[in-house]
């Protein structure tokens, strides 16, 4: 059985409050919106940005192109990747991160107004073009209150479709397809602390939540339940033509890693806990299952997560320890990068006589230096 922990309980506290930095205003009056597809890699995000764009919603260019890990395309914009990368960068976080603590940086990143006025924008360079954007990237899920604040500042509407694919399959795709240093342990970790903290992020706001295997056995009933839970127009008007593209898109063949608990080497609590996450996610899947009933139930797994991983960093202290310079040195590289982008920024803001003035400085400091290594 799940530990109950008590609420007060400091992992706790750190993710509502974090999420509290979140909160952003609902969605405007507009015909602007943006579709924010959320969910842990290998869970069918992909497919799901591909069929909207194959509707008549727009993926922002250049995309990141097609691989042998996602021969269909990935259907992520470059520019999103290369933002939500640097973001990360800055505040030492991972893609799938099973830190708790993770969400308080990167909620902290999304109130930075540099960040903000970024990503504004880029979204007005978008919608010059297209008044429907569908935006997708595994790292999405850490920046969803940025991306609010900055849709609200254009005038959009926003929505999340989180996509469900049962974790111990989650984590032999990964396996399979990205190899790496990672173990089952901090793979399964990870999607635990993404998909709890996504659904937490997304609630009380226009969202829907699809599972990976629904979407391959019947798109069509699929899709068009979300068109019409999240008021698209796009999926509501799709003509016969449309219609057939997307089938010559969907292949059921795309679930290609069958896993269960069975091959995974993972300990009893954290599986239990995994587990738990699963099934109340897959209660918000079901029509009508998006209940207070199920938002407790996913609050106790989220503290019993927060509690578990609590016990795991006690028990590696000595691990923690000894890669602490390792640490330091990171977030001294995060902090110098944050500076210089601040001071770029503020260079760009200021008046042209004053980068007249600022370039005459850095010359002279340049051709000082380089007068004082000759005379060494």
């Amino acid at each position: 059985m799940l530990e109950q922990v008590p609420a007060e309980a400091e992992s706790e506290k750190l993710t509502d409050e974090d999420l509290a930095m979140s909160s952003t205003p609902g969605p405007t009056d507009t015909q602007r919106k943006v579709v924010l597809v959320a969910g842990s890699g290998r869970s069918g995000t992909s497919l799901m940005a591909g069929i909207l764009k194959q509707m008549g919603m727009t993926v922002p260019e250049p995309e990141v192109v097609a691989d042998s890990t996602n021969p269909r395309g990935f259907g992520e914009p470059r520019w999103v990747v290369d933002f939500h990368e640097t973001l990360l960068k800055r505040t030492n976080v991972q893609t799938a991160d099973a830190r708790p603590s993770a969400w308080f940086d990167t909620g902290r990143a999304g109130t930075r107004e540099l960040n903000r006025s970024e990503l504004t924008a880029w979204l007005e360079e978008q919608f010059a073009s297209a008044d429907s954007l569908v935006i997708k990237d595994p790292r999405i899920s850490w920046f969803l209150g940025l991306w609010r604040v900055a849709s609200v500042r254009s005038a959009a509407s926003t929505s999340t479709i989180t996509m469900l694919r049962p974790p111990a399959e989650v984590v032999g795709s990964k396996n399979a397809y990205y190899g790496g240093r990672q173990g089952d342990i901090s793979r399964l970790a990870g999607w635990v602390n993404v998909m709890l903290c996504t659904e937490r992020a997304t609630r009380g706001s226009s969202r829907a939540f699809v599972r990976y295997h629904d979407l391959l056995d019947d798109w069509t009933k699929t899709v068009v339940r979300v068109g019409e839970e999240l008021d698209l127009t796009e999926v509501a008007e799709a003509g016969t033509g449309k219609m057939q593209e997307v089938h010559g898109f969907v292949d059921p063949q795309l679930r290609r890693v069958r896993a269960t608990w069975d091959d995974l080497s993972v300990p009893d609590n954290l599986r239990e806990v995994a587990q738990a996450t699963w099934d109340q996610l897959n209660l918000i899947a079901e029509p009508g299952g998006d209940t207070p009933q199920v938002h407790a139930a996913l609050d106790d797994v989220r503290r019993a997560y927060g509690a578990l991983y609590a016990d795991a960093e006690a028990f590696a202290n000595s691990s923690v320890v000894a890669a602490g310079p390792a640490f330091l040195r990171a977030t001294r590289q995060a902090r110098a990068a944050q500076a210089e982008a601040d001071a770029a920024a503020a260079y760009e803001a200021s008046s042209p006589m004053r980068k007249t003035y600022i370039r005459t400085r850095r010359v002279g400091g340049r051709v000082k230096r380089r007068l004082q290594n000759r005379g060494d």
